[in-house]
């Protein structure tokens, strides 16, 4: 391609971008982030440019990030054993004291660097900051399979957010800083709670009433019984595949979480694959989308 059709090119990829700009310019878009693309460093790097490129373009982008693979790591390397119950970490004191290091620091700063050398400015912080969020113990109950008994199950210091106050987050981008969370919070009890990230992000997309929320996942989005995806779905659609078994599995609470976002009055949830390169950007600039779409 020579140099006068590349330029060419490129202006009708802007052109064609640029009405998508327009409709998000000043509306804020939370992010989370996680699974594959957190792990692989060219897959980051291109997700800090997509930040960077929507905070220039006049988004506001929120990042929450979880970190399971990593608190795993770490905890293996303490000696700390790793107990799941519901698809949920059981975390004891000694557990929730490396879940915090390790998402509000490691983790979160090297988000936070990334984006910054980018040229944008982005703050890390996790909902102690500024009393972002406050959380209440998770109430989790499960059925043995044996007895059809229901019985409670105490994840120990695992978290539900209970209340969200956005003031340092507007502080933060009215500043034109790009805040980057990690999902840790306080409890009203002075305990240290360590939040599921896609609950915890759309607390935080509810709160601030988000255009879009995000989920960058491992997945292409929700697959239909025949393994294709879903580009779109409404939300009585998605309860229907709930309720006939299309959904499942650890897809039913990230969806579930997407209908309560969307019943707080975010604008719409993506659940996007996380492992295609500027995902972000393809889902909001173009029309083609790079998941799974659930509106209202």
């Amino acid at each position: 391609m020579s140099d006068k059709e590349t330029i060419s090119h490129d202006a009708a990829i802007l052109a064609k971008a640029l009405p998508f700009m327009q409709c998000y310019e000043g509306r804020t878009v939370v992010i989370k982030y996680g699974g594959h693309a957190m792990g692989d460093a060219g897959l980051a790097e291109a997700f800090a440019r997509d930040v960077a490129l929507l905070k220039q373009s006049g988004v506001n982008p929120v990042v929450v990030h979880g970190g399971g693979p990593q608190i795993g790591a770490m905890l293996h390397r303490m000696g700390i054993p790793s107990k799941f119950e519901e698809g949920l970490r059981v975390t004891d004191r000694a557990t929730v004291e490396i879940v915090e290091m390790v998402l509000s620091g490691s983790i979160n700063k090297q988000i936070v660097a990334l984006i910054n050398a980018q040229g944008e400015r982005a703050v890390g912080l996790s909902g102690k900051d500024g009393n972002l969020v406050f959380a209440r113990k998770a109430r989790k109950t499960s059925i043995d399979p044996d007895s059809n008994i229901e019985r409670i199950v105490d994840l120990g210091f695992v978290g539900e957010p209970e209340q969200v106050d956005r003031a340092v987050l507007d502080q933060l981008t009215d500043s034109g800083v790009i805040p980057v969370i990690a999902p840790v919070a306080p409890g009203r009890d002075g305990a240290t709670y360590n939040i599921n990230a896609d609950t915890f992000s759309g607390a935080i997309a509810a709160a601030l009433g988000a255009e879009r929320l995000l989920f960058l996942t491992d997945v292409p989005g929700v697959l239909d019984k025949e393994g294709k995806l879903i580009e779109e779905l409404s939300v009585k659609e998605a309860e229907t595949l709930i309720g006939d078994g299309t959904i499942s599995g650890g897809m039913i609470p990230k969806v579930e979480t997407c209908l309560e976002a969307l019943n707080k009055g975010v604008g719409g949830v993506v659940i996007v694959n996380g492992r295609v390169a500027h995902a972000v950007l393809i889902e909001l600039f173009t029309d083609y989308g790079a998941g799974t779409l659930i509106v209202p």
